[in-house]
């Protein structure tokens, strides 16, 4: 298989998780978190997992995962962004803000989604 090849399955793959996920009922996740986080072009390139009622994105497809910043919703309004490195990135009032602050805080480097785990990054 060629790079072209790899990266073309890699976005087909991608983009048929992120049409899943926004089909997802809102009993698993609220909506608008999803549409937020689609309507970031870079984002949209990454492979979109949920658990708990939390999307996570990751730079691959399989595990071990490479997530990169997480938006939590915070039980008295607004939304936390949360990095594994560094701990919280910040508080912010909408969804859009909150994600808009994951594009800014995402890995040097930090591309499409590959197939393959963290360790193939």
């Amino acid at each position: 298989m060629t790079d072209s090849e790899s990266s073309q399955n890699a976005s087909d793959v991608v983009a048929a998780e992120w049409l899943s996920i926004l089909a997802y009922d809102d009993d698993l996740i609220d909506p608008s978190m999803v549409r937020a986080a689609y309507t970031q072009p870079r984002l949209r390139e990454l492979y979109p997992a949920v658990s708990h009622g939390t999307l996570f994105l990751s730079r691959c497809t399989g595990f071990p995962r490479s997530h990169v910043p997480v938006v939590y919703r915070l039980v008295g309004g607004g939304f936390q962004v949360d990095a594994r490195s560094v701990g919280s990135l910040g508080e912010v009032a909408t969804v859009e803000e909150a994600f808009a602050l994951v594009v800014a805080n995402l890995p040097e480097g930090c591309g499409p989604a590959i197939i393959g785990t963290a360790d193939d990054l």
